[in-house]
């Protein structure tokens, strides 16, 4: 047997890197956390709880006051804290009202009715069986076997239920979802409701002829009729939190938009400030035992990197803010549809880091403008090849322009998929067609039988 020495450099990350890294990716609820059993576990670690910064609040609440004249989407909350809370980003992305939930609100409704207590537990159960939608997904049979109760009872109850707001809540399925919304306005669009009953396929498919000469209408009615019906909403529930996955975000990143520039607020006023600890720093230095003295120094340590970590999380997080904003600029003035394509190696070249420290960076990171608010990532979109006025194409910007054409079209002739395409080109934003069939339904547009108008006469 030969043994061989070789010498070579390997390299290691140490476990302060490594902690780094992982305060770097931390989303704002989860470095909250962190913190918070870091302060548990290390002794030397003193927070400045975050109710002595009333300065700093002052300050950001004069510059939200800025936001919400540019932010129409977030004005509501902004007043809401305003008048009730303190704090001033409190209720921005998040969900706090119990009455925003689809189960307390229609809950609330029922509770006050005089009605049997059979029929009350009945339509308590409805409520608590309605799924996310504000449909019922269950035959009223198996609701009532499935609370105990009577068919009579059940159906009582569901009566009830469906009398309540938002209207359509506790249909079985869209026609009657549509139908309990139409039946709540004065005065009731007859020829709508019966649309909805029987020809609910011709509606989707824009066939008004068919269904003027089925329901013996004129196609103008018809056409009035159809209208009312797509302001409906078939997913009541749809503008409340799910009672089982409420979502909470806050914010990492505030753009407030000013006429001639916008300002980044790092919004990190809820993690308490960490401080070394005065006095298990002296008792470091001046303790005679040396167990004390190497646990405290471990400690101290520690602590002094976290800090150190959580401070180059900030930094690091606010350069590739910045580095966004002035890559997306049109995105923030102008809205979606704006973006420009960009990388991470892009945002990663003009900081000078890593492509892996940007994508560590911008997980699970929000950022809030005037249009709403956005993670991180959204904001990375690919090119899609040169397009007119020597600007890239990407992703966001083919949806607007697929949109725009499709909003252009004669609806008694609509755009195939493969002339979108080619008139895409033409500005030039080159897709295959199944990437254009593929926007399209992402955008929720139906193909171009569904987009069709018949003429009254019409071709079925």
């Amino acid at each position: 047997m030969e043994l061989n020495l070789t010498q070579k450099q390997v390299q290691t990350l140490s476990p302060q890197m490594m902690q780094s890294m992982e305060i770097l990716q931390m989303g704002s609820q989860e470095l909250l956390e962190y913190i918070e059993e870091a302060v548990q576990e290390n002794p030397v670690l003193e927070p400045e709880e975050t109710y002595d910064k009333q300065d700093e609040f002052s300050v950001l609440r004069r510059k939200l006051e800025w936001l919400e004249s540019t932010d129409p989407q977030n004005r509501y909350y902004h007043q809401q804290d305003t008048e009730e809370e303190d704090s001033p980003l409190n209720n921005f992305g998040t969900v706090q009202d119990d009455d925003e939930n689809l189960y307390y609100y229609v809950l609330s409704q029922l509770r006050v009715l005089e009605l049997e207590p059979e029929v009350m537990d009945a339509g308590v159960f409805l409520v608590e069986s309605l799924n996310q939608n504000g449909w019922l997904d269950e035959p009223l049979e198996a609701l009532a076997a499935g609370h105990g109760c009577g068919p009579e009872v059940m159906a009582q109850a569901l009566e009830v239920v469906q009398s309540l707001e938002p209207a359509g809540v506790g249909a079985r399925d869209l026609a009657e979802c549509l139908k309990l919304q139409l039946v709540r306005r004065t005065p009731v669009n007859e020829l709508a409701v019966r649309i909805v009953e029987r020809h609910l396929d011709a509606l989707s498919k824009s066939r008004y002829g068919l269904i003027a000469r089925e329901l013996k209408a004129s196609p103008e009615e018809v056409r009035a009729a159809c209208d009312v019906i797509r302001s409906l909403n078939p997913r009541p529930g749809t503008g409340f939190a799910a009672r089982e996955n409420l979502t909470y975000i806050n914010p990492d990143i505030i753009v407030v938009s000013f006429p001639d520039h916008f300002e980044l607020l790092t919004n990190d006023y809820y993690f308490p400030t960490l401080n070394i600890s005065g006095y298990y720093t002296r008792l470091m230095k001046e303790s005679d035992d040396s167990q004390v003295k190497d646990y405290l120094t471990g400690k101290v340590r520690q602590a002094k990197w976290m800090v150190k970590a959580i401070e180059q999380r900030r930094s690091t997080l606010m350069a590739c803010a910045e580095c966004i904003l002035e890559f997306q600029e049109s995105f923030f003035r102008k809205g979606p549809g704006h973006l420009v394509p960009l990388s991470l190696a892009d945002v990663a070249e003009r900081i000078g880091v890593h492509e892996s420290t940007v994508s560590r960076a911008v997980k699970e990171k929000y950022i809030q403008c005037s249009m709403g608010v956005y993670p991180l990532s959204y904001f990375f979109s690919r090119s899609l090849g040169p397009a007119a006025g020597d600007e890239a194409a990407s992703p966001d910007a083919a949806k607007a322009l697929l949109k725009k054409l499709i909003a252009g079209e004669d609806k008694k002739k609509p755009l195939s998929d493969q002339k979108l395409c080619e008139l895409m080109s033409a500005q030039g934003c080159s897709l295959s067609r199944r990437t254009v069939a593929k926007y399209r339904d992402e955008l929720r547009i139906p193909s171009t039988t569904g987009r069709k108008q018949y003429e009254t006469s019409g071709a079925f």
